[in-house]
């Protein structure tokens, strides 16, 4: 069983009045970067600052009476939770979110800010699975209802609204929508609702590198939890996509992209720096994925969901040295020095070009040893520097060992 336009249509109508529709902004530095016509659906711009109020209230709404009595729980580390402390808030339905100890300040307070005195945030656990057991465990218990961030057909139709909007702020029905995944709520919603109003319209989803656990579904034939993921792009960084979600995806075939969490560290600093708007990585995913190749034709009418802005500031500076690797721009190496005075001297005049700037040094002396190792981070001006610099290196006299993202020990400097 999968959800229907209608459905998200009787979504949308309980919806009215109670989440807004996010606007429709066109970029004009996209557009022109990508040959195509870019439109932002700008969900950051939501009361909770992401779309994830829309899936919340519609399940919520739905309740029965003894079920809004008994009340509901759910657990998340982040935009989910202020999705359904909104709905609880506004429908007067006592909510207990659970969140691991992780999840920052800033997100406690804005959740608990948000449900006001309907919500009891309770903080326990050092990974999200162990708040989610923790919030299975006080469903049994309790009889509450849980609230999935995705794998439910009442989320996936309050989803659904964002494309159902799109169809009323454009003229024409666009080319293609870029939809982010993550445990793929949002996709399924989309992709069930133009199917059936837009066919015609090439639905794109976007996952990280590093979690892409729909693609890992399509693969296997179903839903399937990926061994490891890289947890950068936290608001999609899902092991394990929904059951319902899988079936939509499987029953509607999107095309679907893998983005690099780099290339989506440019976007995000592109989208500050140029256009002034603060995106969560996850919020940046599907704007990433327009500077790979898509397949669309040239000046096509292209919606991008920019699905959230809850981003700590505090995030930046990873987020720039993420964007430097990607580019090309920023190298760590591991540098054996001779123990003789001078070496560190003959490094910076032989090796280092005249505008590469180095960022990192960690030396660690052994007594016992000729040579002793240093860690070293350089940035380049360009990424053509890049090939000199490595020249420089082999006729040097030193033995260097070029540090590469994927290596265990890159971990260390990010």
């Amino acid at each position: 069983m999968t959800v229907t336009a209608q459905d998200v249509d009787e979504a949308s109508a309980r919806l009215d009045g109670i989440v807004g529709a996010s606007p429709l902004h066109r970029s004009p530095r996209l557009s022109d970067l990508t040959g195509l016509d870019i439109w932002l659906k700008r969900e950051d711009l939501q009361d909770v600052r992401s779309y994830k109020a829309r899936g919340a209230y519609n399940l919520v709404a739905q309740l029965s009476a003894a079920e809004r009595a008994a009340g509901v729980t759910c657990a998340s580390a982040g935009n989910h939770a202020q999705g359904v402390a909104f709905a609880c808030a506004t429908t007067g339905v006592h909510a207990r979110i659970h969140l691991p100890r992780t999840t920052p300040r800033q997100k406690r307070e804005r959740i608990a800010t948000l449900g006001g005195s309907f919500v009891e945030v309770v903080v326990d656990g050092d990974t999200y699975d162990d708040a989610a057991a923790l919030s299975r465990a006080y469903a049994l218990e309790t009889g509450a209802t849980p609230v999935p961030a995705f794998d439910d057909l009442r989320t996936i139709a309050g989803q659904g609204t964002v494309a159902a909007e799109v169809l009323t702020q454009l003229p024409e029905p666009p080319d293609a929508v870029v939809v982010p995944v993550g445990g793929g709520g949002l996709l399924a919603g989309v992709l069930s609702y133009l199917r059936e109003r837009s066919p015609d319209t090439t639905i794109v989803g976007a996952e990280p590198a590093g979690a892409a656990s729909m693609a890992a579904a399509l693969d296997h034939g179903g839903p399937v939890e990926l061994p490891e993921i890289d947890g950068f792009i936290d608001g999609a960084a899902v092991r394990r996509v929904g059951t319902a979600t899988y079936d939509a995806v499987r029953l509607h075939e999107p095309r679907m992209v893998v983005v690099p969490e780099g290339l989506v560290c440019v976007e995000m600093l592109d989208l500050y720096q140029t256009d002034g708007i603060i995106a969560e990585p996850a919020g940046a995913l599907a704007p990433a994925a327009l500077r790979q190749d898509l397949g669309l034709r040239p000046g096509s009418t292209v919606v991008c969901v920019l699905s959230g802005g809850n981003n700590d500031v505090s995030r930046y500076a990873e987020v720039v040295e993420r964007a430097l690797v990607h580019e090309g721009l920023k190298h760590y190496f591991l540098v054996d020095f001779p123990q003789e005075p001078g070496a560190l001297r003959r490094f910076l005049d032989d090796v280092l070009g005249p505008d590469d700037d180095i960022t990192l040094f960690e030396y660690v002396k052994r007594s016992n040893r000729e040579t002793g190792p240093a860690l070293v981070g350089i940035e380049l001006q360009r990424r053509d520097d890049y090939a000199p610099l490595m020249q420089r290196m082999s006729h040097s006299r030193l033995h260097v060992e070029l540090v590469e993202p994927t290596s265990p020990l890159f971990r260390f400097v990010q």
